[in-house]
């Protein structure tokens, strides 16, 4: 048995609401055990509904739907169900009741649009709304078929999906199987290059292992469908350990962990401090570690030395040096990185320079080039350059110098 989750809106179609509803039940479908394979977004139209409703019906067994019940003119899901299916709306009056009760206890008058969120498709089940007026469904209008509706705010469909909707599909049978997964994340490998080198895993079945590329990280997922989620562990973890051998360095983590979350804890274990000291991307890498619970306890601060007078009496960055290089140089990545440890009286010093773009770049000195210098122990001082795609986004080229810059650090921290 398969599921399918449809989600209803113009609102999504055009950007406006990011469909996180997706995402939630999608997740909720893999506790389950409920392979889904297709997930559509469909206006506010009931001949585009009913289509999608005529191909949903002959691949998937399960249709959940969110979004259209509430009491506008285009909220449509409910009646456009019934009509494809042939079936008479009814009013249903304890649903009625329930939506002047809740309008009653906010000192508000029921207006005569919400009797249209009373009707439901005759022999459906009711899906009750604790916390809002628009209930939902549980219906089988042919063998082998549910469907299942919910509101699209996402507040009330979560809630009624844990209250309602577990219930059903635990009485049904379901979740006696489980899909588990487990994301294991990875810096400074291009994402064909990772595939290469665990190709033979992608092969896989039960578990299975899928690549994935986002923001310059690359990550593999590892899932298992099993009885449990101690048994699911158990396949995973053998697959994912050999992964991890296989990616070397270039593995940091998996599921929450972020690079500078990863970076914070071997930190904290060597009980070494850092510091930051920052141009181009103007306080994005403090911010990074600073977003990890508990940073205060390794991370000390930093300096954003955008203007080159912050760099000279605040950094020690020699102005000879600034005249001759530049401040995106090799030279002044160093002296930055050294200037904040020295100020800071921190282990390390982590630095970065460059040009974000769009503007500001040369034949020389391209968008896109980045310096981070690193300042440690026994006299270490070092820098190394970046080139990123000088047609990226300003936003995107901050992001991967930051990132860099933390693995920069990582690697030393692990040899």
């Amino acid at each position: 048995m398969t599921a399918e989750i449809i989600c209803v809106g113009t609102e999504l179609l055009l950007g406006d609401i990011l469909n996180t509803n997706a995402q939630f039940l999608a997740q909720q479908l893999a506790q389950f055990g409920i392979p889904h394979y297709y997930q559509t977004v469909v206006g506010d139209n009931p001949a585009r509904l009913q289509q999608v409703l005529a191909i949903a019906c002959d691949r998937s067994e399960i249709l959940i739907f969110t979004g259209g019940l509430g009491p506008t003119p285009d909220d449509l899901t409910t009646e456009t169900i019934a009509d494809f299916f042939g079936v008479p709306l009814e009013e249903r009056p304890e649903i009625l009741a329930d939506i002047a009760d809740k309008y009653n206890r906010r000192g508000r008058e029921m207006t005569p649009s919400n009797r249209k969120q009373a009707l439901i498709p005759q022999g459906a089940e009711i899906l009750p709304n604790q916390w809002g007026t628009a209930p939902g469904i549980i219906w089988q209008p042919r063998p082998n078929l549910t469907i299942l509706t919910f509101p699209g705010v996402p507040f009330e469909m979560q809630r009624m999906w844990q209250a309602t909707a577990v219930p059903y599909l635990k009485s049904q049978g379901w979740g006696k199987e489980i899909i588990a997964s487990r994301m294991l994340k990875f810096w400074g490998i291009a994402e064909a290059a990772l595939a290469e080198k665990v190709a033979p895993f992608l092969n896989l079945s039960n578990p299975t292992v899928a690549p994935y590329a986002s923001m310059g990280e690359v990550k593999l997922r590892v899932s298992a469908k099993a009885a449990s989620a101690e048994l699911a562990d158990e396949m995973i973890s053998p697959v994912a350990a050999q992964l991890q051998q296989i990616a070397g360095l270039d593995y940091y983590g998996a599921d929450d962990d972020s690079l500078a979350s990863v970076v914070g804890k071997l930190l904290q274990a060597a009980n070494e401090t850092l510091s930051v000291a920052e141009s181009c991307t103007g306080g994005g890498l403090g911010s990074a570690i600073a977003s990890v619970p508990g940073s205060s306890i390794y991370f000390q601060g930093g300096i954003i030395s955008y203007d080159n007078q912050v760099k000279i009496s605040l950094l020690g960055v020699n102005p000879d040096d600034l005249a001759q290089y530049g401040a995106v140089s090799e030279t002044v990545a160093k002296q930055m990185a050294a200037g904040v440890r020295s100020l800071l009286s921190t282990t390390w010093g982590l630095s970065i320079t460059g040009i974000a773009g769009p503007g500001g770049g040369t034949e020389t000195k391209p968008v896109g080039l980045v310096y981070i210098g690193l300042a440690g122990p026994n006299g270490l001082v070092e820098s190394c350059e970046h080139r990123f795609n000088p047609l990226q986004d300003r936003s995107l080229i901050r992001h991967f110098s930051t990132c860099s810059a933390l693995d920069r650090l990582r690697r030393y921290l692990l040899s």
